[in-house]
């Protein structure tokens, strides 16, 4: 009988046992259930990268395999054709250079009123204060009126060539008008400063504007001191006619003046080198130049070293281009030759 109570006790004790672990188990059941759902979650989307990463690696291969062949320019001058359109096209600005260089211009307007081709162009230089030498040369070898029309028909235009007043549109401007006006034989330079240290500069200015406005085989500087044997100037130019690039007159060469202050002096006489001596130029009182060399100048105006003198720097420009020479003692207007075609008025 002292027995009972001990097994009624144990039984009670594995009941309580029981309920312990039921309580338990269920949040280990529910923790271990999420773990699998995790796990499932985690695994179908390693899955699904490595698909996509296996897509993709596929597609790269194949667009890989099906990208253009990287062409050269030749390549592709020879898969159109062009092969011989290149070629041209390289001739074809060596040709347009050789042009350039030499001064020819496409589509240049010529400002003669017949339309035909001049012999030459005179520009005589002259100055405000000229007046009376002007009336000179045109009581002389200078033709005025209607004999100075007829000698254009010839193919000779002549015109005295000024610059603008510094003082532009004052009297000594308005008095070249009204004689321009009432001679009509002026050729007056509107974007050039009329002044005795511009004269290198005035030079560039003639030969464009004489280019611009007249088609001529020549063209010709004159100085305002001299006199001109006209017909015989222009049975020279004949004579010269089927010259190419002629660069003619009376061809010297000198000592550059370096001491500041006197005659002739060379601001830039350092440039010339040790013998300090001027390379050959044409003399400045008449020097005649073709056509395309005066185009020359014109197209490159704007880039020409001008120096102290308008010979020598004409001289400067003829030495880095094809220009050919001519040295006439024709033109040597101090010489004492008698068959000269200019001399000192």
């Amino acid at each position: 009988m002292e027995s009972l109570p001990t097994t009624v006790s144990s039984k009670s004790d594995r009941r309580v046992r029981s309920s312990k672990s039921q309580n338990t188990s269920k949040p280990s059941l529910i923790m271990a259930f999420f773990s699998c759902l995790a796990c499932l979650y985690v695994a179908g989307r390693l899955w699904q990268d490595s698909e996509n990463r296996v897509v993709l690696n596929t597609m790269l291969t194949k667009n890989y395999d099906q990208r253009p062949k990287v062409l050269t320019v030749g390549d592709k001058l020879m898969a159109l054709g062009c092969k011989d359109l290149e070629r041209k096209i390289v001739e074809s600005e060596m040709e347009l250079t050789l042009a350039k260089s030499q001064g020819y211009l496409k589509n240049q307007k010529s400002g003669s009123s017949s339309g035909k081709k001049l012999l030459a162009v005179i520009g005589v230089y002259t100055g405000f204060g000229s007046h009376l030498r002007r009336n000179t040369f045109r009581g002389s070898w200078m033709p005025q009126g209607d004999d100075l029309r007829k000698l254009e028909e010839r193919g000779v235009v002549i015109r005295f060539v000024i610059g603008r007043s510094p003082n532009r549109g004052d009297s000594l401007d308005r008095k070249i008008d009204e004689e321009d006006r009432a001679r009509k034989d002026f050729l007056i330079l509107e974007n050039h400063e009329e002044a005795q240290d511009e004269l290198p500069k005035k030079v560039k200015f003639f030969f464009s504007a004489a280019v611009q406005n007249w088609d001529a085989e020549f063209y010709i500087k004159v100085d305002d001191n001299i006199d001109v044997d006209l017909e015989g100037l222009i049975n020279l130019l004949e004579s010269r006619r089927d010259q190419g690039a002629a660069y003619i007159g009376c061809m010297k060469s000198g000592e550059v003046v370096v001491q500041e202050g006197g005659q002739w002096y060379e601001p830039e006489w350092w440039k010339f080198g040790d013998g300090k001596s001027y390379f050959r130029h044409a003399a400045g009182s008449l020097l005649i130049l073709s056509k395309n060399l005066a185009q020359y100048i014109n197209i490159n105006s704007g880039s020409l070293k001008t120096y102290a003198f308008d010979d020598t720097s004409i001289g400067s420009w003829m030495i880095g281009i094809q220009a050919t020479y001519i040295d006439d003692n024709h033109l040597c207007c101090s010489s004492i030759r008698q068959d000269k075609v200019c001399s000192v008025a």
